[in-house]
């Protein structure tokens, strides 16, 4: 996916669970457009994991193998802490 073809990425971000929707698209639409290209790249590639993953990993509940994923999911989670809770 090109990380420059933003539509489809918010596309990809719509997960229809509650619970990654919370975490992946305020993510998306606030720090998205501040990401290097790099973690542009990463984010992406996050992705394109399976949701039963993404939801373990962002609840805590293990983690990807990839450094990066891992690191990519511990700035997911700063970013939203820092942000405060949002309504879906």
């Amino acid at each position: 996916m090109d990380i420059e073809n933003k539509a489809r990425i918010h596309w990809a971000c719509r997960r229809g669970m509650r619970e990654l929707d919370i975490s992946i698209m305020p993510f998306f639409e606030y720090e998205y457009d501040d990401l290097t290209t790099h973690d542009k790249q990463v984010f992406v590639r996050l992705l394109e994991c399976a949701d039963p993953d993404l939801f373990n990993w962002l609840m805590n509940h293990g983690r990807p193998d990839d450094d990066e994923l891992f690191r990519m999911i511990k700035l997911i989670q700063e970013k939203n802490k820092n942000r405060g809770p949002v309504e879906i």
